[in-house]
């Protein structure tokens, strides 16, 4: 598959906001759109069991999300757009995943962390009211993710660690049973906006301070009156930093409108006239998709059958994918070939590159023959990302990458007709 993967989730935890559309439906959306890319776009419900134990949210909110992406332009058509746990086959990569994903990896996770933290300060035993699930969590964001084989996935800074842990599954997996999966990169947006709430704080559903994103029309008006301003009355100068009215102002408006309004701020506007252009300016881009978004929410069917559509599309991809995965472990018919015996005349074993973390912190890769003897092994990468970059470079150019790469490989390699014959039986890119 030659075009380039993007994959993107959210979690149906609650009711799609002005700060949601901003930094992750509208670019995503955009980003769809792009030649050469294969996109997929899940509603994330396993992981909303996570944190929220009332079924009738979790329902709501899968249907308020999937309307609000339908409504904001995605195209079901152009994408693989499904629903999470229409998807066995990632629950069963989960365990996969998990027999391979170091404990050590997993006590490192951010949310983790913050619960024991939490805890110890309370004085508290350090896993109080920690589940498995929250313990386990980038492991099945990790399943999400190498399902697809997604080359790139659009994240927040804050989200780069489970990125870098989903390569360190990639690289365990891959170590063990031959390349099956490619190790994604986080795509950082630095660009994507992220809208103040009502009170100024970053809009957040644990804050109470959001918009809805399809809030009525009179609604959507009431509640930008309410947005907090400082005490300057009209005609008096007022700054455009630290205010929340214009950030959210500049996160719809042109360059050009952004401009304008900030000399209004310069020039005295009343707070009132400020919020009332803002609305229009919010309900102007709005407005024609709350029609759509309405109509949907009205007709769950409608939505019900494009997800089920996504999930075949997705399970097209998924189900030969685990079905390689479990051969390659070991879960086989018990009548097929064992691996044991001779290879079959005619056919030719492959070879693969084995990329590895050892003891010293340091990263490795080796290329080994079918029968496990290593026939070229690099020296230490500090990284995952620079080892197979040289992979990479090794497949694309052959033997004449190995000169380029001379400094980085140890001198003890097999002849060039091995080597050779080795590079020529890899398999092609993990579908």
């Amino acid at each position: 598959m030659s075009s380039v993967r993007f994959l993107t989730g959210i979690t149906t935890s609650g009711t799609p906001h002005l700060g949601n559309y901003v930094g992750s439906i509208r670019p995503a959306v955009a980003a769809s759109l792009r030649p050469g890319v294969e996109s997929y776009y899940f509603l994330a419900d396993y992981h909303a069991l996570i944190k929220i134990d009332e079924p009738a949210r979790i329902q709501r909110s899968t249907l308020e999300i999937a309307a609000s992406w339908l409504a904001a332009g995605l195209d079901p058509d152009r994408v693989v757009f499904y629903r999470q746990s229409d998807v066995p086959e990632i629950p069963e990569l989960t365990w996969f995943l998990t027999c391979v994903t170091g404990k050590g990896i997993l006590n490192r996770a951010h949310a983790y962390k913050a619960s024991v933290d939490k805890n110890l300060a309370a004085e508290q035993d350090p896993d109080a009211d920690v589940t498995a699930g929250l313990f386990m969590y980038p492991v099945l964001m990790g399943a999400d993710i190498l399902m697809f084989n997604a080359h790139h996935v659009p994240v927040g800074r804050d989200q780069i660690q489970h990125i870098e842990m989903a390569r360190d599954m990639a690289h365990s997996f891959n170590h063990r049973y031959g390349e099956h999966f490619v190790a994604p990169l986080a795509a950082i947006e630095e660009s994507v906006a992220t809208l103040p709430g009502l009170d100024g704080r970053k809009m957040s559903k644990s804050y109470d301070n959001t918009i809805p994103l399809f809030a009525p029309r009179a609604e959507l008006k009431k509640l930008i009156a309410g947005i907090k301003t400082d005490s300057r009355a009209p005609g008096e100068p007022k700054s455009t930093e630290g205010s929340a009215l214009f950030q959210i102002y500049q996160a719809f408006a042109s360059a050009e409108e952004t401009t304008a309004f900030a000399q209004e701020f310069a020039n005295g506007i009343a707070w009132g006239a400020a919020k009332e252009q803002l609305f229009e300016r919010i309900d102007r881009e709005i407005a024609p998709m709350r029609a759509r978004y309405e109509h949907l929410m009205a007709h769950p069917q409608e939505v019900e059958a494009m997800l089920h559509a996504g999930a075949a599309k997705a399970r097209a991809v998924a189900t030969p994918f685990m079905a390689r995965l479990r051969q390659a472990v070991g879960l086989r018919s018990l009548v097929a070939s064992s691996g044991a015996g001779p290879a079959k005349a005619g056919k030719v074993a492959a070879a693969s590159f084995k990329q590895y973390r050892e003891k010293d912190g340091q990263f490795y890769f080796k290329l080994v023959d079918a029968k496990g003897a290593v026939l070229l092994q690099s020296l230490a990468f500090e990284s995952p990302k620079h080892a197979g970059l040289a992979i990479a470079q090794i497949k694309q150019d052959g033997l004449s990458a190995l000169a380029t790469l001379r400094g980085q490989l140890a001198q003890e390699q097999a002849s060039p007709e091995a080597l050779q014959a080795a590079l020529d039986s890899l398999p092609g890119d993990p579908a």
